[in-house]
């Protein structure tokens, strides 16, 4: 089903119960993110908020919050319907004989959808015209309390390729600095960046129009890792089933989706020094550092009489990009088969904020062919982010956490099953030792071929300690303990540590594996005392952000019974100091202040969420 806009959208999920106007007045200011995160939370419904204080805009937020909310914005079903609808797409079998290619004539039809139409007239986005543009007038949010400012965090940016005359968008979220100029998040490995590059080599005015508040599959399609050659507003109009109507901007030649409610155009000045820019509470669930960026210059706001603000924020999940994410998952898994046929199934688990935990299946033909996938996957686009990938075999679900954790368990060896890679990472990551750069894990947890196998009778300790447990009790430097996976007790373990000195939680790794009862202990994750190590999920969460594959693990042999040895794992998931090695700084938790907590507390029933 294709939307004419944002506001046909949220007239659907409003007749379905799934949005919920607030009309008291709320603030821009932190408060509304701290409604929202209450909301995402729990799975909430969508918000509009019709009083913002200081705008005539509505603010529209947590759209696409839910598995329900995400399929209808995408026009399914169910999200696993992307997956089926794209792979009955490209199966070539499809059309090889005359009859499966009549059945699939439809599905040809359908292509026809994909071209946008350029329309000779002004867009309804363009119902209104602001040659001397104020930014102050839209109510963009302050997420949380340490952002360097104001930011518009659901931007389609689109730029054009001065070589090849092509458009681009992707979205960069752009800090408000005044009433007409914005940050520009182009960091190193993204397409606008490239753009940007090719436009410093002309010098001048890089053109750029922003498109804000689009029909969600516009939204999805700019978040998407697309290859080069496939226009964003193409995978849109398949998306939609119907095409994309695009305008021509006021001020400059780059066409925009005709319904969007706000559309800022401007310039970059390719030759302009760049402008410290955040820092911003980002989807990791850490603040992104400052850095210096290009700065965008609005020569002209456009937009609807009738303009509603749509926004997210992003923070430690679950939040509204989650399922955004698991549509992309979805989106892109019948692509990654079509490369790597011995693929079936993938997953992006929440904690692992999108790049940070990839959880691959495969049907395993070969020995090396877990190492050979995991290489393979961090070279492609995106994934080279991919801090850890896990690898695991056909009968087991990527989907089913406990299954993974439990098959990883049982089935590695140390010196055998993981692979240290070396390579690029993401301009979010802060732990590894330098921006942009550092070590990926690999995780083998397939079944091995006879020349891969190292025997190693592995005997869990099944039975719970009482020495073991009294000993982390009355440890004064133990906040908290958990033992993770049922069945094997002592075989698994997390601890929150109160870490005073550098190298302490490999300091506690060595201490506890001394201990008589640790002797079967085969993984030790240590998490700092703010984390309750009962909350397993923030645990995992905490070890997907806070290590450095090289750096922050640690491998031991034991010699378990009879000279039979085998390797346990030490991971130190806590907070990097300077005096360990990491230079570089260490972002905060995003957290809400107390002011804004307490404030939000009192109104709940002003905002009438029940």
């Amino acid at each position: 089903m294709a939307f004419k806009d944002i506001q046909a959208f949220m007239k659907k999920i409003e007749d379905k119960g799934q949005l919920k106007r607030i009309t008291a007045e709320v603030d821009a200011d932190l408060e509304i993110t701290e409604i929202t995160d209450r909301i995402s939370k729990k799975v909430g419904p969508a918000l509009l908020f019709e009083n913002v204080k200081g705008s005539k805009y509505p603010v529209l937020i947590n759209a696409m919050g839910s598995y329900e909310r995400m399929s209808m914005a995408l026009g399914v079903e169910k999200l696993d319907d992307l997956q089926e609808d794209i792979s009955e797409l490209i199966n070539i079998q499809n059309y090889v004989k005359i009859p499966r290619l009549i059945k699939s004539v439809p599905r040809l039809f359908r292509l026809l959808s994909v071209f946008p139409w350029k329309l000779p007239v002004k867009g309804a986005c363009q119902e209104v015209i602001e040659l001397d543009p104020d930014l102050s007038t839209i109510p963009v949010l302050k997420c949380w309390p340490d952002d360097g400012g104001k930011f518009i965090t659901l931007p389609l940016v689109m730029t054009k390729d001065p070589d090849t005359g092509v458009q681009n968008t992707g979205m960069y979220r752009m800090q408000i600095y005044d009433k007409n100029t914005t940050g520009m998040h182009w960091h190193w490995h993204k397409d606008g960046r490239e753009i940007y590059d090719k436009y410093r080599k002309l010098g001048g005015k890089m053109p750029v129009s922003v498109a804000i508040g689009c029909d969600p599959a516009i939204t999805f399609s700019a978040i998407s890792p697309l290859p080069k050659m496939i226009d964003e507003m193409m995978f849109a109009g398949y998306l939609r089933k119907w095409p994309v109507k695009m305008v021509k901007s006021i001020t400059n030649d780059i066409y925009v989706p005709a319904d969007a409610e706000f559309i800022l155009e401007g310039y970059v000045d390719v030759n302009e020094p760049l402008r410290l820019e955040g820092p911003f509470g980002d989807h990791t669930g850490y603040y992104s550092l400052a850095d210096m960026y290009p700065v965008f210059h609005v020569t002209c706001i456009t937009h609807k009489k009738n303009a509603v603000y749509p926004t997210t924020i992003v923070g430690r999940p679950p939040m509204e990009d989650c399922y955004m994410s698991i549509a992309t998952e979805r989106a892109f898994l019948p692509l990654l088969k079509m490369i790597y046929p011995e693929i079936v199934d993938y997953s992006l688990p929440f904690e692992g904020v999108f790049h940070n935990c990839v959880i691959v299946s495969i049907k395993k033909r070969f020995p090396g062919h877990g190492k050979k996938i995991m290489n393979s996957l961090w070279g492609m686009g995106q994934m080279m982010y991919a801090k850890m990938i896990i690898v695991v075999d056909e009968s087991i679900n990527p989907h089913d956490v406990k299954a993974v954790a439990k098959q990883v368990f049982e089935s590695i060896d140390m010196t055998r099953d993981l692979v240290f890679s070396e390579g690029p990472l993401d301009a979010l990551d802060h732990a590894s030792a330098q921006d942009h750069y550092g070590y990926r894990l690999g995780v083998d947890a397939t079944k091995k071929f006879e020349v891969e196998r190292k025997e190693v009778k592995w005997n869990y300790k099944l039975k719970e300690s009482k020495a073991l447990n009294d000993y982390l009790l009355n440890n004064e430097n133990i906040a908290s303990f958990n033992y993770p996976i049922k069945d094997v007790l002592q075989g698994a373990l997390i601890v929150s540590i109160k870490k005073k000195n550098p190298n302490d939680a490999k300091k506690i790794i060595n201490e506890l594996w001394a201990h008589e009862d640790m002797k079967y202990n085969k993984l030790l994750i240590i998490v700092d005392e703010d984390v309750d190590a009962n909350d397993v999920s923030k645990a995992a969460w905490k070890v997907f952000n806070n290590i450095d594959a090289k750096r922050d693990l640690v491998v031991s042999e034991v010699n378990l019974e009879d000279n039979n040895f085998g390797h346990r794992i030490g991971i130190d998931a806590t907070k990097k100091w300077y005096d360990e090695g990491h230079t570089r700084e260490w972002p905060d938790d995003i957290v809400m202040c107390d002011e804004i907590k307490e404030k939000v507390t009192k109104r709940w029933r002003e905002y009438g969420i029940e």
